[in-house]
């Protein structure tokens, strides 16, 4: 497939592959902390943390197939493999295991923090671009991310 195909500009859909690659990559190394959390949850918190954990690595897999599908809309292949997800990614990996609830949960917002932020510049390079079918997608990645920002910050007590 060729930009061209959908009215967009090979030169204005190089950035915006990088971009979308870079958030897969991400979303990788996102999803497996939240798999982590998911699987090393202990404490009174147990049974609501393991529920919503399992809620935000379903939502992390579905986003990172949709963005890899609308890399290969763009004409372009996303990037495949761990080596390239943790040599990129902003996020950094943890080890869960023993990691106290509240950490995970502020670790989960940290790394929501550094999405949105990554989202928010992808959808400033959409709108350049005219790209308005990414910059959909990206805004309703960040919608879940702001509401469940919201929802784990009450969760722990923060303002």
């Amino acid at each position: 497939m060729n930009a061209k195909e959908i009215s967009l500009e090979e030169k204005v859909v190089r950035p915006i592959v990088d971009q979308l690659n870079d958030l897969v990559a991400n979303y990788h190394i996102h999803y497996q902390k939240l798999r982590g959390c998911h699987w090393n949850i202990r404490g009174p918190h147990f049974f609501t943390l393991h529920i919503k954990f399992e809620e935000l690595y379903t939502n992390a897999q579905q986003t990172i197939d949709e963005l890899a599908e609308r890399i290969l809309t763009l004409g372009k292949s996303p990037y495949s493999t761990f080596a390239d997800y943790i040599k990129i990614s902003k996020i950094k990996e943890v080890n869960t295991i023993g990691m106290k609830d509240n950490d995970m949960v502020s670790s989960v917002l940290e790394d929501f923090s550094s999405l949105i932020e990554l989202e928010r510049e992808i959808m400033n390079t959409t709108a350049d671009a005219g790209d308005d079918g990414t910059n959909d997608l990206i805004n309703k990645f960040m919608q879940f991310k702001e509401k469940n920002t919201w929802m784990l910050r009450s969760f722990a007590g923060k303002s």
